[in-house]
């Protein structure tokens, strides 16, 4: 299918409001043929790629679902207007968000991702020998089913028998889950707009962490220190009164996100001490005797991904202090 000439202004990184989107949400009429993100998350600016072909299309329950080839980044998933991953760098986020926490704490054994349908999170989890469990709640069975069916390198992570797929509200599956069930909870969420709201407030922070073991670990999508700074700092406040043991925000580069990078939130809760900044469980020299070999991740990059500008580090540290 060809992409057509259509205007649309998008609104939210993953966020599932409906609002007049087009048949080909993001496809341009000022530039034929190319993808834009228009959002006021990041007002006066907006990432363009190339489209050669749009392969799927459909509205799920919540959202509308594209996937199109791109003349430079592969394939591309896009829900509802907002690129979530392409072939090309989805590496620098799966692997970051994964093995900052879990090489953060020894043999971890039982850890839960929320969202994270493309099976990217899942395919880094099962890189740890030592994980015997795998939970994954996801809300959109169809970004799941069209993830397999586009991205079979990304999704591969729903073959591992360790995994359990739950189908359903994030929040809620966490308000059921008995306390200190899991070592690692790992939030692969949208933009706090809509729906996602819920996954940046106190209450979820808090259900977050009655889920975990002591000592146990969160990693969450954090966003952009070039957009958001307002939001990390309500996040970092929120997130210094709820988890007594650590609380460090790092971050990666994605080409393809809004200013090029993304941050992760890493909290760990009382009990055994975490350093994030120091890994214990180095996963470098076995890994690279799987069938896919990490691309992004090591433990220099570990380590480095804390060190902040002197602008962030000012705001951030002061709401963590």
């Amino acid at each position: 299918m060809a992409a057509e000439n259509v205007t649309v202004t998008v609104t939210g990184k993953r966020q599932r409001e409906e609002n007049g989107l087009s048949d080909h949400p993001g496809i341009s009429a000022v530039i034929p043929g190319w993808f834009s993100e228009i959002s006021p998350m990041w007002p006066g600016e907006a990432h363009s790629l190339k489209v050669e072909k749009i392969l799927f299309q459909a509205k799920s329950d919540y959202q509308n679902v594209m996937v199109f080839q791109s003349s430079t980044y592969g394939k591309v998933l896009v829900l509802d207007g907002v690129i979530q991953l392409t072939e090309r760098d989805e590496c620098a986020y799966q692997e970051m968000i994964t093995h900052l926490p879990l090489c953060s704490i020894p043999n971890p054994k039982k850890v839960l991702v929320i969202g994270g349908g493309d099976g990217g999170v899942l395919r880094e989890v099962s890189r740890h020998s030592s994980v015997e469990k795998i939970d994954i709640c996801e809300i959109d069975k169809m970004v799941v089913d069209v993830s397999k069916q586009f991205f079979p390198d990304v999704a591969i992570g729903f073959d591992d028998p360790r995994v359990t797929l739950h189908i359903g509200d994030g929040v809620a599956f966490l308000k059921a889950v008995p306390e200190g069930t899991y070592d690692a909870v790992i939030v692969d969420s949208s933009d706090p707009i809509g729906p996602a709201q819920e996954l940046f407030e106190k209450p979820f922070f808090e259900s977050v962490a009655k889920a975990l073991r002591p000592g146990g670990v969160v990693c969450t999508q954090a966003e952009s220190i070039w957009l958001h700074m307002h939001i990390i700092e309500d996040i970092v406040a929120n997130c210094r009164q709820i988890f007594k043991g650590s609380v460090n925000y790092a971050w990666t580069t994605v080409p393809t996100y809004p200013s090029g990078m993304i941050g992760f939130m890493l909290c760990s809760t009382e009990g055994p001490s975490v350093d994030f900044k120091h890994p214990v469980n180095p996963i470098d020299e076995n890994s690279q005797q799987s069938t896919r070999p990490l691309k992004f991740y090591n433990s220099e990059i570990h380590t480095a991904a804390f060190c902040l500008p002197s602008f962030a580090k000012r705001a951030i540290g002061s709401k963590a202090n």
